[in-house]
Formats: structure tokens, sequence, C-alpha cells
């Protein structure tokens, strides 16, 4: 049986491989932040080779080629061997980004997709609030139309990036006598619009990943609405699907594991390295067949996503709790495979990796229950992907 993918693939694996060994000595040094100069410049070398944003038409800044399901594999596949920078993600091109493509208006097309793809447009997500988590629609930050603007008062909590960030994405309600899924609309506007406040909030890595935001009379245009008034829980349903498959892909899951089997080939126990213990190689394989499905699973839904045709529903709502879960086993290895060194931290001069399995253990440990805990996950693929009965529940007296 021939499983290769064929001489048109041969050759461009070739091609990959040719840009990675020209190119790697520009890609920007390990935790660039968004709108360092490094990383902007790779970034636009990617798109211009294809690298990144693949599929986005050029007309809004993409590299425009024609949905093919083993390319990026492919693409993903030798980066991911040579260890080479991905290029800039985050919220804007991952989650906003397909949602503008497909809902957004020509003129949303136009003034955001290119400057959000090339980095240059920072975005952040203002969904939850103190009072609506995973009863996301219970939301109460309130938009008010005032002649062509709308006028934002309430919070959110828990927003990535807030303080990075040039641009939100946000939840409102406008219609305050509809049902909740109903009186919610999808605003856009400017992090410097006068009225924003955004408190810092340090989580278990030790760092301020999530804030707090405060809207007091925020005042956005009119126009700055993705889909119509009142239709906001449509555009946010589509968001959270995006979202979910972005929080833990398997091509970074495969990278790390890449690490713990380096990290086991130079760590040592009684003399003997990590590696020839049969209960860590264990271990090891066991995340290797995890990992390999992910991806399988990966391209199941990129070949659904191309052929319309094929439904993937169940495979897409795996992602996030079997992903999120993965990754925290891997970086889980990696802290034991060192044994008392896995618990240094900080500016322990011990360190592996500059730390960075210790971070991702605890980053993910937050991810787990961030952007919907395994819990709901379970209950979304129990009842909406299996067809389960729902579970009880008990009304109020």
């Amino acid at each position: 049986m021939d499983l290769s993918y064929g001489t048109e693939y041969i050759a461009f694996r070739e091609e990959v491989k040719g840009f990675i060994s020209k190119n790697k000595d520009k890609q920007p040094k390990a935790g660039a932040e968004p709108g360092n100069p490094e990383l902007l410049a790779w970034q636009a070398l990617l798109i211009a080779n294809g690298f990144h944003s693949r599929t986005i038409p050029k007309a809004y800044g993409g590299y425009g080629a024609e949905p093919d399901i083993i390319k990026p594999r492919i693409i993903s596949e030798e980066f991911s061997k040579a260890q080479i920078n991905t290029g800039f993600s985050g919220q804007g091109i991952s989650m906003l980004t397909p949602v503008l493509l497909e809902m957004g208006t020509e003129a949303q097309k136009q003034q955001f997709i290119k400057p959000t793809i090339h980095g240059e447009m920072v975005w952040c997500q203002g969904y939850s609030e103190p009072g609506a988590g995973s009863d996301l629609a219970s939301l109460t930050t309130k938009a008010e139309l005032d002649g062509d603007e709308w006028v934002i008062n309430g919070q959110k909590i828990w927003t990535s990036t807030a303080h990075l960030a040039d641009w939100i994405f946000c939840l409102v309600r406008t219609e305050p006598e509809a049902p909740k899924h109903q009186g919610i609309s999808f605003l856009l506007f400017d992090m410097n619009t006068p009225g924003i406040e955004i408190r810092p909030l340090v989580d278990m890595t030790g760092k301020a990943n999530f804030n707090e935001v405060f809207f007091t009379d925020v005042r956005v245009p009119k126009h700055q609405i993705v889909g119509n008034r009142g239709q906001g829980w449509l555009v946010a349903n589509a968001i959270l699907g995006h979202e979910r498959g972005s929080l833990a892909p398997p091509d970074a899951a495969q990278s790390r594991l890449d690490g713990v089997t380096r990290l086991m080939n130079s760590e040592t126990i009684g003399g003997e390295k990590v590696i020839d213990n049969p209960v860590y190689r264990d271990r090891l394989l066991k995340l290797q067949g995890s990992v390999l499905a992910q991806k399988a699973n990966d391209m199941r839904l990129l070949s659904a996503r191309i052929n319309q045709d094929q439904s993937a529903k169940l495979a897409g709502m795996i992602v996030k709790l079997t992903g999120t879960e993965l990754r925290h086993e891997i970086e889980g290895l990696a802290i034991d495979v060192m044994g008392e060194i896995g618990l240094a931290y900080g500016d322990n001069p011990y360190l592996r990796g500059n730390g960075s399995w210790q971070y991702q253990y605890m980053y993910y440990l937050g991810l787990i229950i961030g952007g919907g805990t395994s819990q709901i996950q379970k209950n979304i693929i129990s009842e909406r992907g299996l067809g389960m009965p729902k579970e009880p529940k008990i009304e109020a007296k």
C-alpha cells in the first residue's frame, strides 16, 4: 500500500524545506510581543510565500491559494520538525477573520482583515462577564443607540490580551426586552476609545494574561456591527467554534512532544537516559498516539471545510476538550522527566527551557477551564454531538 502524498506534494515539501533553510535566521526571537518589528517582518514573509493566511484572498492581504487538505499539513510538519516560528496568530486571526470573511460587510473585510493577519492590528474578545461565564447569553453589558453611535456600559472579565489589543470584538445587549439569545449584538471598536478601563488579572502562571475591562459611556459608530442588530448570538457561536479549535492545535502539541523526546534523551535517572526507562517511554508512546489522533482529526475537519457535503460536527466538538487536556499531559511529562528540577520556577538557575515547561503546564491547566470548561465541553459533546438527553434541571420555586 502506497501511503505517500504523491509527486505534487513531494515537490511542495521540498519547497517548504527550501524556504526554511534559506530564511530560518530571519525568524523573531521566542517570546516576541505583538508589534515587534522582527515578528511583523516574519509575518509578511510567511504570507508572501503562502505559509500563513494561505487561503485568505489576496484582495484582503492573504496569499490567495486554493483550499487543499495536504499542503497545510506539510507546512505544519516541516515547521514543527525544524522548530520554526509559524507566525503571529491571536484571536483576531484565528477567530474574527474567518467570521468576517463569512458574515462581514465588504467595507469591514477591507478595513480589518489585512492589518489583522499581518499582525498590525491586535484584537481581544469581549465575551465573559462576572455573571455570564458558562451561560454567556445572560450577559448584561448594554449598548444603547444614540443617533449614529452606540453608547456602551458594563464590564467584561477574563479578557485575554486586552492590555495589548488595538481593537475588541464585543458582545453587548441591545434589545433588553428580547429573549436573552435574541437581544445581543456583535460590535467592533477601538480600545483607545474614551471610557474604557483595563485592569490586569494575574493568573496561576504568575503573569497577567487576563484582564477586567470596564466600559463607561463608550461611544462606538453605528456601522461597526457584524451581522444585524440582535443577531450577535449567531456571530458569537461561529466565533466560539473557531476559538475552541484554536486553543490547542495539534501541530503545537507535536512540537512540544518533540521537545519532550529531546529532554528524555538528555535527562538521566540513576545514570541512564530517561528515554531508556520503560515507564517513561510508555507514557511518551501513549502521548504520541494521542497527538497522531489529534492530527488525523484536524485533517478530517479541514477536509469537511473544503468539501461542503461532508459533516464533521462531532469531530469539531472534541478538539477543545482533548487538545487542552493533551497539552497539559505533555507538559506534565516533561516536568516529571526533569525530577526535582521540574519544580523550579521563576529565576531559578536550574530551569530547563527558560521555564517554558512549568509555564505551559500551569497555562494549560487554566485552558482546561477557560474557553468552556472540560465539564461543559463533555455536556456539549453528549447533548449536541451524540444526541443524548439533557441533564435534568430543577425548577425554580
